[in-house]
């Protein structure tokens, strides 16, 4: 496997199709960025990092309304392995015009592209979700 987060993207995506409560992800920097802006985002409910004697695994806890309605309807991978995309912190995407959120990787680590905004950020989008 070469892209280890559009994998974890594609499961969120199919466990959340499916209703399920929680979700295995191969753990590494970038995954466990991504995984903490979506519980600081509101879109995950936690997560939790589970050893499995390599190196090691991320227990996504999904989030759901109360009356099971999905928190995460739409995420999708931006920057691929053979197409990268940067963008300056006025160029960055506004999914859904404010209402969804571009995950980007910056030099000061993994944020939202409100949260690089205020800091005057930009980097490459790793994804969006809405």
């Amino acid at each position: 496997m070469n892209d280890l987060t559009a994998d974890m993207l594609t499961r969120i995506r199919n466990a959340v199709r499916n209703r399920e409560r929680t979700v295995m992800c191969i753990a590494n920097k970038l995954n466990a960025g991504v995984a903490a802006v979506l519980v600081e985002e509101g879109y995950l409910e936690g997560v939790e990092r589970v050893d499995d004697g390599r190196q090691g695994l991320l227990r996504l806890k999904l989030k759901y309304g109360s009356r099971g309605e999905q928190a995460i309807n739409v995420i999708e991978r931006v920057s691929r392995g053979g197409r990268r995309v940067y963008r300056g912190v006025e160029e960055l995407p506004r999914p859904l015009q404010g209402l969804g959120i571009a995950i980007v990787s910056t030099s000061h680590g993994v944020m939202s592209d409100r949260r690089c905004r205020v800091e005057k950020l930009g980097g490459e989008v790793v994804a969006t979700v809405y």
